[in-house]
């Protein structure tokens, strides 16, 4: 199937082939029939990616300071490495799809296959999509008329913001495509409508509607014209649908008001706001976010957990309803809205040209005659081994900024690249020049060219996906964490040593890459006893808000058996010994086991000892990890992975470069034993102590006692 992608880096607007997505327990797969161009949204994307280094800098100056800070803890090149990276990444374009049920999920009780609905699916083929963000098209409503719900709705939330009363009057300026769906959704309120805009042609189909609509104007006054119309009363509510970078419209906006009047902005517009135009009237001011309540929330959309109605009256997908209500009972026409249709092949027509007609909108219409594959076969990347190929399964952030650079200055064979939505994956194929990108897991462990797979994905899977790994004879690495429970681990320990009983020669490593650190190899050659040693690990981890998926137990496990556990098996190595017991203690009265700002004490084996601090309460500017080494009269101190300083060594003072965390050593070491075996990167029984040490660390919080690793 193809889909619709913007790249920010380039500004190139493309179609690409991509594996159909998977369904998912709570999302629905919808064969798109039609999608609407939202002009005013795509047409600034695409902007931005055709802009300049320095112009995209200075429309995010938070994303300035962001990555000047990163380059204060983990210096220039790294950083920028992550700026370009991330600039590289394919964006979706498109958020207004209507099209056909052919999938439904486990949990999916609203739709079935054949329904007709809408959904915020992107331009593509075939889309998944939440059920909370998918709502069924009434009979007499055309696949064309329905594609208008979803951005119909982001003008409908913003008048419920406003509150209209029968025979109140609004104002609305910007008479784009959401303008023109207010004005018609306000006057089946029963309120009396102005509007405004710079383009003839919106204006004069605005009146059509009813609405007492004026062209903006070097010589039109909008303020004079509303109080006019008013009696000089002023308008009871103001509603910006417009884009424009000046100030002007928000100061309008307030005086153009009544007393006590509401401004809503559903626009982007400068907000400069003049107090005294606000504090006179006592006007309020509201930015309206997108179409609804349960947007950006992740219980709502992707868990799939609506609001009680009686709490919560219109949430995103009862705005969806009320608007193809709207449209079904001829309240609000869209018909009229269509400058044009396109086949979705020949989308340039339309993105070549954004913002530089007069068109309303845009329709893209889908072909039937498209491919279902769940493996697309990228360009003419060949893979020439018969054994030894490498899967990665998982397409996120790690394996996009960190892993495939590291993968591919060593040249690795990697096969398949897996992804649930599979955009992620054939853009990271393309790039890597992966032969295969696909949403069909099980498809690669059944591949006998595959002998190892790599599993980068959300942490709760890691553990469901390792086991199917062994038990399909591959070599696996998994990125940290190995599992987040112990039922899991213990799945884990039965499936691994099972495949032993067999005979099978596999392996099964963790991504625990610090150890493989050339500033943390440095420090294990110069500590000459590991048990006398005294360890402090700072994680400066900052800040994640706390609907962020890692915080979630279910699917993230928290910070400490996430992350944390990072320096748990550091100091494993640096030791040289098993954990014994554990302790943790967190900030405040915490006892939560997402907390993100703790101390772990651990005790070891070997009679050493170490502090893992981890934190997300400090400055960015500051080293995100230090570690401090003491032993016989003697200090180490690494800085950031970017420095090791000695205190009381002869003969070794320091050694600096640029930051290394290990990962080129550790995926180097992993091939290079994958083809021609030899001892595994971590002893197994190290794995499995760190992940019952991070078990122990949580149990220790929630007790209030020092846990034995067991």
């Amino acid at each position: 199937m193809k889909q619709l992608i913007q790249n920010l880096k380039t500004g190139e607007t493309s179609l690409i082939e991509v594996p159909v997505p998977k369904i998912g327990n709570g999302n629905i797969l919808i064969k798109t029939e039609r999608s609407l161009v939202s002009l005013g949204t795509e047409k600034m994307l695409v902007e931005f990616g055709k802009s300049n280094l320095i112009s995209k800098a200075k429309q995010q100056p938070e994303k300035v300071k962001q990555v000047l800070d990163k380059i204060k803890s983990d210096g220039l090149m790294p950083t920028l490495e992550a700026v370009f990276n991330k600039l590289d990444e394919p964006l979706s374009l498109g958020y207004c799809n209507a099209g056909e049920v052919i999938g439904v999920g486990e949990e999916v009780k609203t739709v079935k296959v054949g329904d007709r609905v809408i959904s915020n699916g992107p331009h593509a083929e075939i889309v998944s999509v939440p059920k909370n963000l998918v709502a069924k098209i009434p009979e007499n409503v055309s696949y064309e008329e329905a594609s208008f719900t979803v951005i119909g709705s982001i003008g409908l939330q913003g008048i419920r913001l406003i509150k209209p009363t029968y025979g109140e009057t609004v104002v609305v300026i910007g008479l784009g495509l959401i303008g023109l769906i207010s004005v018609q959704i306000l006057l089946a309120n029963g309120c009396n409508v102005i509007g405004f805009d710079y383009d003839e042609d919106k204006v004069n189909l605005a009146e059509k509607f009813g609405v007492s609509a004026y062209k903006v104007g070097v010589n039109i006054d909008e303020v004079e014209i509303v109080n006019k119309l008013t009696n000089n009363i002023g308008a009871d509510a103001v509603l910006i649908t417009a884009s424009t970078k000046s100030n002007d419209v928000i100061s309008n906006s307030a005086k153009m008001c009544r007393k006590r009047g509401r401004v809503v902005l559903v626009g982007v517009i400068g907000l400069n706001i003049n107090r005294s135009d606000f504090y006179a009237k006592e006007i309020t001011f509201q930015v309206s976010c997108s179409y609804g309540p349960g947007r950006y929330d992740e219980v709502y959309e992707n868990k799939g957990i609506d609001y009680p109605i009686g709490f919560v009256r219109w949430t995103e997908e009862r705005n969806f309803r009320a608007i193809l209500n709207g449209i079904s009972k001829g309240e609000i026409d869209v018909k009229s809205l269509i400058t044009e249709e396109i086949d979705f092949k020949d989308f340039n027509k339309i993105y070549s040209n954004l913002g530089k007609n007069n068109s309303i909108a845009s329709i893209l219409k889908y072909s039937d005659n498209i491919s279902k594959k769940d493996i697309v076969e990228i360009g003419t990347n060949k893979f020439n081994g018969s054994e030894g190929g490498i899967a990665i399964i998982g397409a996120g952030n790690f394996t996009k900024m960190t892993m495939m650079p590291m993968l591919k200055k060593i040249d690795s064979p990697v096969k398949y690249i897996v992804s649930n939505g599979g955009l992620s994956a054939s853009n990271l194929a393309k790039k890597y020049k992966i032969p295969f990108s696909t949403t069909d897991y099980q498809s690669v462990l059944n591949d006998p060219e595959v002998g190892s797979v790599i599993i980068t994905t959300r942490h709760n899977l890691h553990a469901d996906l390792a086991i199917k790994a062994l038990e399909n004879n591959k070599h696996v690495f998994v990125e940290k964490p190995l599992s987040l429970n112990k039922d899991q681990l213990h799945s884990i320990i039965q499936s691994f040593n099972q495949s032993r009983e067999q005979g099978l020669n596999i392996s099964l490593t963790v991504g625990f890459n610090r150890r493989f650190s050339p500033f943390v190899l440095k420090a294990k050659s110069l500590v000459a006893d590991p048990s006398s040693l005294n360890m402090i690990a700072t994680m400066n981890a900052g800040f994640i808000p706390p609907e962020v998926w890692v915080h979630d137990l279910k699917i993230g496990g928290g910070r400490i058996i996430g992350e944390a556990c990072h320096f748990m098996d550091l100091a494993v190595f640096l030791t040289g010994s098993l954990i014994k017991t554990v302790s943790m203690s967190s900030l405040g009265d915490n006892f939560d086991a997402s907390t993100d700002n703790a101390i772990l004490t651990l005790k070891f084996e070997n009679g050493a000892q170490a502090v893992v601090n981890y934190f997300s309460n400090g400055s960015k500017s500051y080293s995100k990890e230090r570690v401090e080494l003491y032993s016989q009269n003697k200090t180490l101190v690494i800085d950031n992975f970017r420095e090791i300083i000695g205190y009381g060594f002869k003969g070794f003072k320091k050694m600096k470069s640029k930051q290394d965390k290990g990962h080129f050593e550790q995926f180097k070491r992993y091939f290079e034993f994958i083809k021609n075996g030899g001892s595994p990167l971590i002893p197994f029984e190290e794995l499995i102590n760190v992940s019952k040490a991070s078990f122990a660390a949580i149990e220790s919080l929630k007790s209030g006692k020092t846990i034995e690793v067991i």
